[in-house]
């Protein structure tokens, strides 16, 4: 249940944390995994890693943002592994050098980055993959999304939910379009997630732990699980929805 082998994956941000985990879980249940990050040492990481489990991975440093870049560094990929990509999981969404600050604090021109990580780049990689799905009727685009797209929060984000508000509605769409290629989309939005814990003092942590009914963080095995599942043939009946995992943090 729920093997991938013979299927070409791209997981894009997949360098560290949810990526690296998403990255691993979908190589073991048999895809070819295209390892994509904005920086080629954390590409070849785990690419690295993934082979030494004995599956294949390929690292693919490229910005998602740059559509010319995104579709050169895919076909070199796809020729590589001698097919086509027919799994993409965006997740990519943490620009660099993004800034935190309230709204009214922000100037225009720092707006922009995690929008175009968030909304830009997730379609760059989709319209690079999405004419092989649909000609061979059968692909799978699973984005990843945050909480913070639709539940609002005094925690300086603005920009960066504004960006995963915008996707959400675009894969929504996308899927309407889509199914009738044998093609489905869908979202998983996450909660708080380990790599918390290199960014955060612990007193902070325990707060947020405070407000999660499991009581820890998310772990990127786990959201690599889930990815597999919605990767699957098993989950061809699900399209367009946006699926929560955040260990119970929102509940709606």
């Amino acid at each position: 249940m729920f093997n991938l082998t013979g299927h070409i994956a791209l997981v894009s941000g997949a360098g560290q944390s949810v990526g690296e985990g998403i990255a691993k879980v979908l190589a073991r249940q048999g895809a070819s995994v295209i390892v994509n990050d904005l920086h080629a040492d954390r590409a070849e990481k785990v690419a690295a890693a993934i082979a030494e489990e004995g599956n294949r991975g390929i690292a693919a440093a490229f910005d998602v943002t740059d559509i010319d870049a995104t579709a050169e560094a895919v076909r070199a990929a796809e020729a590589e592994l001698g097919g086509h990509v027919d799994i993409l999981v965006n997740n990519a969404g943490v620009a660099e050098g993004r800034v935190i600050k309230p709204f009214r604090d922000l100037a225009p021109e720092e707006w922009r980055a995690p929008i175009d990580l968030n909304i830009f780049g997730a379609m760059n990689c989709i319209k690079v993959v999405l004419d092989g799905m649909c000609d061979n009727g059968w692909g799978r685009i699973v984005q990843i999304s945050s909480g913070s797209a639709r539940t609002g929060q005094n925690i300086n984000q603005t920009m960066y939910a504004t960006g995963k508000s915008g996707i959400e509605g675009f894969i929504r769409h996308l899927a309407a379009e889509t199914g009738q290629y044998g093609v489905t989309a869908n979202i998983v939005a996450l909660g708080h997630q380990k790599n918390l814990e290199d960014k955060m003092p612990p007193e902070m942590i325990e707060r947020i732990l405070t407000q999660i009914p499991i009581g820890r963080l998310g772990d990127p095995i786990e959201v690599g699980a889930f990815c597999a599942y919605l990767a699957s043939h098993e989950a061809g009946g699900m399209t367009g929805q946006t699926l929560d995992f955040n260990g119970g943090s929102q509940t709606r």
